[in-house]
């Protein structure tokens, strides 16, 4: 069974989102797919089959960000991905004075509406 008959069969209408995961899964595999989100290949068997007990809104924003190829405007550098955004708004939660960038991202993500409580990385 293709993952795509499989989301199918999970979630009967899929979301365009998981419509776009599970064609990725079939054009390379599974385990390629979560390497290239960040994520454990159970993680994306079980967003396949609507089994996961994580969040689905991350793991449909990484997949909106890096498989769809979704931009956010960003108050400070524009428009950009969302997997950009999402990597700005996790090094937020913590203070680093590594360097001028860090520190204005810091304090603008910190700020954004775009920042919301979620999962960490």
């Amino acid at each position: 069974m293709s993952a795509l008959e499989t989301a199918k069969e999970a979630w009967g209408n899929p979301p365009d989102w998981i419509i776009a995961l599970a064609k990725e899964c079939d054009r390379s595999s599974q385990n390629q797919v979560a390497r290239r989100l960040d994520r454990s290949a159970p993680v994306i068997s079980g967003v396949l089959r609507n089994s996961y007990r994580g969040s689905m809104e991350t793991v449909e924003d990484i997949v909106r960000g890096t498989l769809l190829k979704e931009t956010i405007a960003c108050p400070v550098l524009g428009e950009i991905e969302k997997q950009h955004c999402r990597k700005w708004r996790g090094r937020s939660r913590k203070f680093a004075n590594t360097n001028s960038q860090s520190v204005t991202m810091y304090r603008a993500c910190n700020r954004c509406e775009h920042n919301v409580t979620e999962d960490p990385e």
